[in-house]
């Protein structure tokens, strides 16, 4: 019997921990660890950002190029969706949070689990297949394939599979595979950074704004919406704590004592590393659209980031509390770029800049008269 009341009360000791723990940020063993912790989680940050912008420029290229080839125009974020993004996402969010209220969190995690591990497989083969390929022995033969799959409706044959691949790509795939595994089984910290870092890159390069207004619409939009769900609510923090997928960068702060197995982690949200990203690369392409040689505009809005991160993590230290990320980041992706616009006279150049122009009034005219 006194067995079963230590037990009770040291179960009752470990349930208080956890939900102090759940509610404040835990305190690391060192202040090297904390340091060590949001240094590394700023690192990997940047990088994808950085690395993503660049390839975001070669991804517009291939865009303009199939654009020249096909006449098909690329899907862009249009300034619609950009109002309605936020929205979508607070739904999404609070439907996510009733359902942790409701289900069991092992179950629901089980289901997402699933899920992220092939779609990580697959961001990370896109990002590692260049790296791979090289590594791979030339006794390996580029093989090509191409699975192919179409559907005829009303006599339109459309395209439901158009895939190219090469038996280089395939042994890229087992690799990313055994990566996933690792995660599935362990769902170890390295292991998600890698799955997290292979998502943002592929989601700055790939996600475009098509031109600035929209841009700040997204942001201005997503800057209320982080504000809302992390002052306002407990929704985001719960959330965030509860769901076990990649869509979140980590890092132990008690890496010095406990080494891998450290697991008192800080974090930082893709969304905060996704969102400014594709802002930035629009602002990278807009630099090269101007022929200056020089990338002025994503080096300030990229160093602002940076400080807006900075920023962040230094008051999340001193109030020991979660943060909305996007609070500090949104004025400084934004205001960086219009100052400096406004400076250097080239807040027109700045907003009627898109990616893939639409036709203006004249050439609507021009194709009117045309198809008369």
């Amino acid at each position: 019997m006194a067995d079963t009341i230590n037990e009770i009360v040291a179960q009752a000791q470990e349930n208080i921990t956890g939900n102090v723990n759940a509610t404040t940020t835990r305190v690391p063993s060192t202040p090297e660890g904390m340091a060590i912790a949001y240094g590394s989680l700023i690192v990997m940050a940047i990088l994808p950002i950085f690395f993503g912008s660049y390839r975001s420029v070669r991804h517009h290229k291939e865009q303009q190029k199939k654009f020249e080839d096909s006449g098909e125009k690329p899907e862009t974020l249009s300034q619609k969706e950009a109002v309605m993004f936020p929205l979508v996402a607070s739904g999404a969010l609070f439907g996510l949070y009733l359902f942790f209220q409701i289900f069991s969190k092992e179950y629901i995690n089980l289901l997402l689990t699933g899920y992220f591990f092939f779609l990580g497989v697959l961001a990370l083969c896109h990002l590692t297949s260049p790296l791979i390929s090289s590594l791979v022995p030339a006794a390996i033969p580029k093989t090509q394939y191409h699975i192919h799959f179409t559907g005829a409706k009303d006599n339109n044959v459309e395209d439901i599979i158009d895939y190219k691949f090469n038996l280089h790509d395939i042994v890229c795939l087992i690799c990313c595979s055994f990566v996933g595994a690792w995660y599935l089984i362990k769902k170890h910290w390295i292991a998600n950074n890698l799955f997290g870092i292979a998502f943002a890159v592929n989601g700055v390069e790939l996600l475009h704004l098509n031109n600035v207004v929209t841009g700040c619409i997204l942001l201005c939009g997503l800057f209320v919406y982080d504000i809302f769900w992390v002052f306002g609510t407990n929704v985001m923090v719960t959330v965030a704590k509860s769901f076990e997928a990649p869509i979140k960068l980590v890092f132990p702060q008690d890496l010095l004592e406990k080494g891998l197995a450290a697991s008192n982690f800080a974090m930082l949200g893709l969304g905060d590393i996704v969102v400014p990203g594709i802002f930035i690369a629009l602002l990278l392409r807009f630099d090269h659209s101007l022929s200056r040689k020089s990338n002025t505009y994503f080096y300030a809005t990229f160093f602002a980031y940076f400080m807006g991160l900075l920023a962040t993590m230094l008051i999340m230290h001193l109030f020991n509390h979660a943060q909305p990320a996007l609070l500090y980041l949104v004025p400084a992706c934004l205001g960086t770029p219009l100052l400096l616009a406004l400076v250097k006279g080239d807040i027109k150049a700045l907003f009627l800049y898109e990616d893939h122009p639409s036709k203006s009034s004249e050439e609507v005219q021009v194709d009117a008269k045309k198809d008369k």
